[in-house]
């Protein structure tokens, strides 16, 4: 995944972001108002060193020795015995762990922070720690100088002020640091779950997986449901585009020998071949060829209830010899073509035998000399094995992936079985995808004439 992938993702789950800056913005703002305030209050003292004669050497020797004791002094100032001066009982630990000392680099002042709930007890504890600390130092370093020698005090140079604005918790940094959390675990989960999920969700995907074109795109529509064929629309609709397109794709595809008898499956059940085969059909019809639509699903058919042409003898009839093709074949009424439909007759105990049979392969034959293009839909490729036994006698095989629910496994797998039977897979569709043809509607609605251009056979 490139940058711009990761940006196209991170776009198209903004709503998920933004709710979940929303929600970090409001974590952020609940700890901030339940988190009691910290106040700091900073005190700095003067370590000097002087001595009794004034020379030259004598005073570098004094300055020296205030800089080398400097990071003792700052250790000294947070001890035990400096805070037991200011405090008693249990108040001495918890003073400590809210006092901090340092030694200012290149210099001989001490700085000591006391934190505290209380802006004024913070104020009066660090001048009481300086005080203190001034008179152990006086006590500890006096006794041990000669009197000739230099003399090392510690004086306070800047007494604590009561602090107006609490150190934490700071709003505005609460407010950015849950913000950039929160993005960042969003962000990384959506990038994540993208990387961990192996559905098919766009063409460019399918074409990945697949390594065959995608010839078409169908979009979700909410009235598909009322009306599956697009013949029953009044209007046009991205649907009716997409078919067309398919249509198209698969008419002027770019190979030496166009398919004739055409397999129509899925991976899977549920992923729509039947819709797709039987609106596949009407539109090669439309466009002035003689189309033959065989429902090859002797489990579960359903190209008879689609295009409302009744029960009755079909495909197993022939395939069993109980009657000839010509008395079973129902025509439909198309505006340009013929459309010849072949129902499944009655659903036979040995599917894949039937399907696989020597007669099966002439009835192919015979379809194909009788019209210009031949669809099958069959059961889907991986639960049985009908699919490719159908696949292996015909010129080519379009498999129908289901937006969001197709797998990139499930695909590899039925590659494989394509390829162990000697299937031509000639290309792809990727149903139910995200209706991004909106345009295609208004465009098509401004000007609709008939085509003045009749397209050859395949």
């Amino acid at each position: 995944m490139n940058l711009l992938s990761c940006l196209w993702l991170l776009w198209k789950n903004w709503p998920l972001i933004a709710g979940s800056l929303a929600l970090s913005v409001v974590t952020a703002l609940a700890l901030t108002a339940g988190t009691p305030p910290t106040y700091a209050a900073n005190i700095s003292m003067l370590v000097s060193a002087s001595n009794q004669e004034g020379g030259t050497i004598t005073a570098y020797q004094a300055a020296l020795l205030s800089q080398q004791r400097m990071q003792s002094y700052a250790n000294l100032l947070t001890s035990r015995r400096v805070i037991q001066a200011i405090a008693e009982g249990e108040d001495v630990d918890r003073l400590r762990e809210n006092v901090e000392a340092e030694a200012v680099p290149d210099t001989v002042l001490l700085r000591a922070t006391v934190t505290d709930g209380d802006p004024h007890r913070a104020a009066r504890l660090a001048n009481s720690l300086g005080r203190a600390f001034a008179e152990l130092i006086d006590k500890l370093e006096h006794p041990a100088q000669p009197s000739e020698g230099a003399k090392v005090s510690v004086s306070v140079v800047d007494q604590a002020q009561v602090p107006s604005a609490p150190i934490a918790p700071r709003l505005s940094i609460n407010l950015a640091l849950g913000a950039v959390v929160g993005l960042t675990l969003i962000g990384g989960a959506i990038i994540v779950k993208d990387q961990l999920d192996t559905t098919i969700r766009t063409p460019q995907a399918l074409k990945q997986a697949t390594a065959v074109p995608v010839l078409g795109e169908i979009g979700y529509e909410h009235s598909a449901r009322r009306h599956p064929l697009i013949a029953e629309r009044g209007s046009p609709s991205s649907r009716v585009e997409a078919f067309n397109t398919l249509r198209t794709n698969l008419q002027f595809m770019n190979t030496e020998h166009k398919p004739r008898s055409l397999v129509i499956t899925s991976c899977l059940s549920g992923e729509g071949v039947s819709l797709v085969c039987s609106n596949l059909a009407i539109v090669l019809a439309e466009a002035g060829l003689r189309v033959t639509l065989v429902d090859g699903d002797l489990r579960r058919p359903s190209i008879a209830e689609y295009l409302k042409i009744g029960d009755g003898p079909g495909l197993t009839d022939v395939l069993t010899g109980r009657a000839e093709v010509s008395a079973v074949l129902r025509q439909r009424d198309v505006s340009a073509g013929r459309l010849s439909v072949l129902p499944s007759g009655p659903l036979p105990a040995n599917p894949s035998v039937l399907l696989g049979s020597q007669r099966m392969r002439l009835l192919i034959d015979e379809l194909v000399d009788a019209c210009d293009i031949v669809l099958i839909d069959t059961p889907p490729l991986l639960p049985v094995t009908d699919a490719a036994t159908l696949a292996a006698g015909c010129d080519g095989v379009l498999l129908v992936a289901r937006c969001g629910r197709s797998h990139r496994q499930d695909m590899a797998r039925a590659l494989d079985l394509l390829s162990s039977v000697g299937a031509h897979l000639v290309g792809t569709v990727l149903n139910f995808a995200p209706d991004r043809r909106g345009d295609a509607l208004g465009y098509a609605s401004r000007s609709p004439v008939e085509p003045g251009l009749t397209v050859g056979p395949l």
